[in-house]
């Protein structure tokens, strides 16, 4: 981990502790880190389990990889370099919000194993829970909602995850969500079981 530029700076730590802000909130933080191909169906499931988790009294909110590049991270591109900052950038904000006892659901391609590494070595132990939205490729160029892979296979698109740039499926994922065996529901509702399991939300 790099130290930060300026050397006049002090770390200022919370007055409330960990756990009086897990007992006041009645949840405990953490960050769940979808990846998975373009189209693997990412953000329609984090989208979808932060609606149940909410309906069920939980503290939760979604970080889309499209969103945070028109605010937070509109200066990057999708170089290798760019791709590393971007998930570094959003591994921190995950961790913030998890501080504060958020159950965070992030949507991002994040296809390098070692950038995913990198957010769980941020995070408390137990709280980092990496979700592999498995979709073959061909099913996701089937689906191609936004037209990207039409694009990346006519060259118009460079550095293209899964056509022109790599993807490194998880080694060792706390869950495994194959989208083409279920449904939506079905799918979300695998992370609010797990979550439960580790003690993350009250089942």
């Amino acid at each position: 981990m790099s130290e930060p530029k300026s050397a006049n700076i002090t770390w200022h730590g919370a007055i409330v502790t960990p756990e009086e802000r897990t007992a006041a909130v009645g949840q405990r933080g953490a960050v769940v880190w979808l990846t998975g191909l373009s189209a693997s169906g990412k953000s329609t499931i984090a989208r979808r389990a932060e609606q149940l988790l909410l309906e069920r009294g939980h503290s939760a909110y979604v970080l889309d990889g499209d969103n945070i590049r028109f605010g937070l991270n509109k200066d990057l591109g999708f170089s290798p370099a760019d791709r590393t900052e971007n998930i570094r950038r959003i591994g921190e904000v995950a961790k913030l919000f998890a501080d504060g006892c958020v159950v965070t659901l992030t949507a991002f391609i994040s296809p390098y194993r070692a950038d995913r590494d990198s957010v769980r070595a941020i995070m408390p132990e137990g709280t980092f829970f990496e979700v592999f939205v498995h979709a073959d490729l061909a099913v996701c160029e089937e689906r191609d909602p936004k037209g990207l892979y039409k694009k990346a296979r006519a060259g118009q698109i460079p550095e293209f995850t899964g056509i022109s740039a790599p993807y490194e499926e998880p080694a060792a994922p706390e869950m495994t969500i194959r989208t083409g065996e279920g449904s939506v529901d079905a799918c979300a509702m695998q992370i609010l079981d797990h979550l439960a399991k580790a003690g993350i939300i009250r089942a």
